[in-house]
């Protein structure tokens, strides 16, 4: 498939999603390697999604640390530290 189909083929896709958001095929690169480094942050994210590895770091900068996923997990290694720490 070249360029110009994949463009016209992702355009008829996000169409048909109703979506009002302005996203871009980048986008779900973007949430893939969110996605893969909460998985498995030791997977090699750079080479599934073609990133080079310090563009794959970036995304994982900006963007992960916002997950809904690492947020709960990082309450409750909060709430566990302040049990341990109390005696609670």
């Amino acid at each position: 498939m070249d360029k110009g189909c994949f463009k016209q083929a992702w355009r008829d896709t996000y169409s048909k999603t109703g979506l009002k958001a302005d996203l871009h095929f980048h986008d779900l690169r973007g949430t893939a390697v969110t996605m893969l480094a909460e998985a498995d942050p030791r997977c090699e994210i750079a080479t599934i999604t073609g990133h080079t590895q310090a563009h794959a770091q970036k995304i994982l900068d900006r963007y992960l640390a916002r997950t809904r996923t690492l947020a709960g997990s990082a309450i409750a290694k909060l709430d566990e530290h302040r049990r341990n720490k109390t005696g609670a």
